[in-house]
């Protein structure tokens, strides 16, 4: 498709413009929201810059997982400089699953230690990360990377960066994703300002994003990814979110029932 530009004589990634969109359009979201139902955003605000150094390092870890075959590499460096550059090759990408995880710690770390309101701050970033993950969707296939399958009716990458990706047509299954991803962020924004779930939509989030993630894996064809038992990385952690999500709902519902029953 489209996977750059070249400004100044320095080439920017469309997935990178495409996550800039998704951060000036989800992070403002998530402030005034939290504004609009507290008077002050700056505790969205806080969360999200030490969410972010989450992303980045746990979206990094994962992908030099999935890469584990490549480790020796590191052992095999002559330098500093070589040793750099096999580390930057083995973890320089991103797995999504990674990053939400490595956010969600960051997150809950601040949440906890600044006294935040947690069910209120996690039910709002339930459809920010929904609406960022959309946009960064449509980064990967301008790009062409978590592509698809081949299929006689899909669509021809033929300036993807990763070569494996072009000259046949393949599921747009990044578009489908982004569909879906915009999807939720609608829904769980509409349970949010109708107060429905609370404290509970972030798990929903969870089990929502985990079953399509678990269904939609076995229309990808980037193998690289790394497969456990036959089933992908991204597949075995879609079954622990979906089960995680569903126990902290069910149990949370049961206590809320509890305690209104109490009153």
């Amino acid at each position: 498709m489209f996977p750059g530009f070249y400004l100044f004589g320095r080439f920017i990634s469309s997935y990178a413009v495409m996550a800039l969109a998704g951060v000036f359009t989800a992070c403002p979201f998530a402030i005034f929201t939290l504004k609009k139902r507290t008077g002050d955003g700056y505790p969205m605000l806080a969360m999200l810059l030490f969410s972010a150094i989450g992303v980045f390092a746990g979206g990094g870890l994962l992908y030099g997982i999935t890469n584990h075959e490549s480790w020796y590499l590191l052992f095999s460096a002559k330098d500093i400089a070589e040793w750099w550059g096999y580390a930057k090759l083995i973890f320089g990408g991103s797995v999504f699953y990674g990053g939400l995880i490595g956010g969600m710690i960051a997150a809950l770390i601040v949440i906890k230690r600044r006294g935040y309101p947690a069910d209120l701050m996690t039910d709002i970033a339930a459809p920010t990360v929904a609406m960022f993950h959309g946009f960064g969707r449509i980064g990967c296939f301008l790009g062409g990377c978590c592509y698809g399958v081949e299929v006689p009716w899909g669509i021809t990458f033929t300036h993807s960066l990763n070569e494996s990706a072009n000259g046949v047509p393949r599921m747009p299954v990044q578009l489908f994703e982004s569909a879906y991803e915009f999807l939720l962020f609608f829904v769980l924004w509409q349970l949010l300002k109708r107060d429905i779930l609370k404290g509970r939509l972030f798990a929903l989030y969870l089990v929502l994003y985990g079953v399509f993630r678990y269904i939609i894996e076995y229309f990808r064809d980037d193998s690289y990814r790394g497969f456990i038992y036959g089933l992908s990385t991204s597949q075995l952690i879609s079954i622990l979110t979906v089960i995680a999500g569903g126990v902290y709902i069910a149990v949370r519902t049961m206590r809320f029932h509890h305690d209104a029953e109490l009153e």
